[in-house]
């Protein structure tokens, strides 16, 4: 069973994909950590990450050993991935690394913007994950404050509506609902509802019933 789970920054579709990982005993894969590893790299070596002829070759020689890395999920990290995702070789550099991680026996959860859309469209069950922005910037905004950080809900709000922006006008992959996947509005539900919503999306959608 292959599960593709997509939607913007900040609406749980990370957390929710580890948990149907956990529930149904298969392996999962947060993508969006393979372009905030390019974003790093790229930063770290002083390269340009808008540069579309340097963000590739970072792609290409990535080492997904280092996707562990606990600096990738941070605010920095996002940003550099939203801004190196745009560029269509990196995309094709990376979806073979995807692939190959979905083709496991068992299946697998994959989470991401262009899961159900371009790197498995033949996946089983496709569940996309939204909120309003300014929900998803006031978890964020929590999020980072539980952290320690000072933070400016109106900056993380006008972020996260700049990286919509990008990941919906990027000519490569661009986020969008795929037709055959169900709608998650996670703006109302907190992650224990969510989580059983999309259970029982999956449940329905195994056993025939839409």
């Amino acid at each position: 069973m292959i599960i593709a789970i997509d939607g913007p920054a900040a609406a749980g579709k990370g957390t929710l994909a580890q948990r149907l990982a956990a529930h149904y005993g298969l392996p999962h894969l947060d993508t969006g950590l393979l372009y905030r590893l390019v974003g790093k790299i790229v930063a770290a070596r002083g390269l340009d990450p808008d540069d579309p002829a340097t963000t590739v070759q970072v792609a290409r020689t990535l080492d997904p050993a280092l996707l562990g890395d606990p600096s990738l999920r941070g605010h920095e990290a996002g940003e550099l991935a939203s801004r190196v995702a745009v560029h269509a070789d990196v995309r094709a550099a990376l979806l073979a690394f995807q692939r190959a991680f979905a083709a496991r026996p068992e299946g697998a959860v994959l989470d991401g913007r262009d899961i159900g859309t371009a790197v498995l469209p033949d996946a089983d069950i496709k569940i996309y994950v939204t909120a309003s922005p300014e929900v998803r910037a006031q978890r964020r905004t929590e999020e980072l404050a539980a952290k320690g950080r000072t933070v400016d809900y109106e900056r993380i709000l006008a972020e996260i509506r700049g990286r919509d922006a990008r990941d919906a006008g990027r000519a490569a992959a661009p986020l969008r609902q795929a037709e055959d996947a169900y709608l998650l509005d996670t703006t109302e539900k907190d992650i224990e509802t969510a989580f059983r919503a999309a259970v029982a999306i999956v449940d329905r959608a195994r056993t025939g019933h839409d």
